[in-house]
């Protein structure tokens, strides 16, 4: 009976042994379950921390550096591309409208006898006078519909305009001296589409400054 009881003391503490498996495998369980949520967090303040600190293209800050002379110098071209459109419209819209409120009124006829002109010919210089006051208020409604849809580069816009105009003024030539021979190259500057187009323009100012000397020394 000593036997058996030994062996089943032996078989107790060899079983007891393991007893601390529960406890390693629930705290491991528990730190990798805490693990996922420490690292998302950090994951989470990282990025947004990065975006926080890139400006968005719609900031003052990516709208001032994206506005470079050449694109100041496209923009420009496409404002008077604007204001050409709106011109022509403008004017037909003008003389369409302002014809037939002549004719349906008989100003037409009223004006032929007060000046003692066909009511044709009066006609016709209506319809002229028509055509140039629509040309003239075409450009007044083409800068308005760039000025709004390019209003977040607006004040750029318009800062780098009165530099560029600047610029003109200071480098075109005189033009009370120019002649057939020499005439003025681009006097307001409105051929200059980009950064090469001006370095010409300079080109041909020197140009005819250099040729009107010449002119001068042979006088």
């Amino acid at each position: 009976m000593i036997v058996p009881s030994c062996t089943t003391a032996a078989s107790y503490t060899t079983s007891s042994r393991p007893v601390k498996l529960p406890r390693t495998k629930y705290s491991l369980s528990t730190s990798v379950s805490k693990s996922p949520i420490v690292i998302s967090a950090v994951r989470y303040s990282s990025t947004a921390s990065a975006t926080s600190t890139n400006p968005t293209p719609n900031s003052p800050q990516s709208a001032s550096n994206q506005l470079t002379w050449n694109r100041f110098l496209e923009l420009r071209r496409t404002r008077r591309r604007i204001s050409v459109l709106a011109s022509s419209v403008t004017a037909l819209a003008t003389v369409m409208s302002g014809l037939r409120i002549s004719i349906e009124r008989n100003w037409d006829s009223m004006a032929a006898a007060t000046v003692g002109l066909d009511p044709i010919v009066v006609t016709g210089l209506g319809a002229i006078g028509f055509l140039a006051t629509g040309w003239l208020i075409g450009p007044f409604f083409g800068n308005s519909l760039f000025n709004v849809w390019y209003r977040n580069i607006r004040s750029e816009f318009e800062a780098k305009e009165r530099e560029f105009y600047n610029r003109v003024k200071r480098h075109r030539v005189d033009p009370t001296s120019s002649s057939m021979a020499n005439p003025v190259p681009d006097y307001y500057g409105e051929k200059i589409g980009s950064v090469a187009d001006y370095r010409r323009w300079l080109k041909d100012q020197r140009a005819f400054n250099l040729k009107r000397g010449a002119y001068v020394g042979n006088k």
